[in-house]
């Protein structure tokens, strides 16, 4: 901060250089022409308020806190993966080999055989329903090793049953193709 005494010092320093005169009537008036014509050319243009970016996140935060909650929710149903890295690996094997099954059999489908195929998939539909039910369990039970093999007992008569099922598939091709054959 300066000082009084450097102030006067500096005034009688600047004496008789400073302008003394009374500016002219029209200066003000030049003055403000100036400044609003700097004003327009420098002036930013308003931006407006994007509501979608605010609305993004919200929705954003929104779907990470649904889909916590969803996961809080679903804590009463557990797959046998959820139980350690050995039924991991055991489900994936049962799950692959189910899903080989079915292609199999839904490619040798044929009319003569498709009411097994229908019925053989109401059958799995029910294996499929015991299994979420067991899923349930699992969850309640606290990883109930009689729970974990009712669910690999599931997994393996759903297999079981693909294979008769496939083995059924073939015995009316053979005799489809014996028919054929004494005709």
């Amino acid at each position: 901060m300066m000082k009084k005494d450097d102030i006067e010092q500096l005034f009688d320093r600047l004496e008789g250089q400073l302008s003394t005169k009374e500016p002219s009537s029209d200066h003000q008036a030049r003055f403000l022409e100036k400044l609003k014509s700097t004003q327009a050319i420098e002036e930013k243009p308003v931006r407006k308020l994007n509501w979608w970016k605010p609305l993004a996140v919200a929705a954003s935060i929104a779907l990470v806190f649904m889909i916590t909650l969803s996961r809080n929710v679903d804590t009463d149903v557990r797959e046998l993966a959820d139980v350690s890295p050995e039924m991991e690996q055991t489900q994936q094997f049962f799950t692959q080999t189910i899903e080989k099954e079915l292609f199999e059999i839904n490619e040798q489908a044929t009319p003569e055989t498709q009411a097994v195929v229908d019925d053989a998939k109401k059958r799995l539909a029910i294996l499929e329903a015991d299994y979420d039910n067991l899923k349930s369990d699992l969850a309640e039970s606290g990883q109930d090793k009689r729970v974990i093999y009712a669910m690999i007992n599931n997994f393996q008569n759903r297999i079981d049953l693909l294979e008769q099922v496939l083995e059924h598939i073939d015995a009316i091709k053979n005799l489809n193709e014996l028919k054929a054959s004494t005709i």
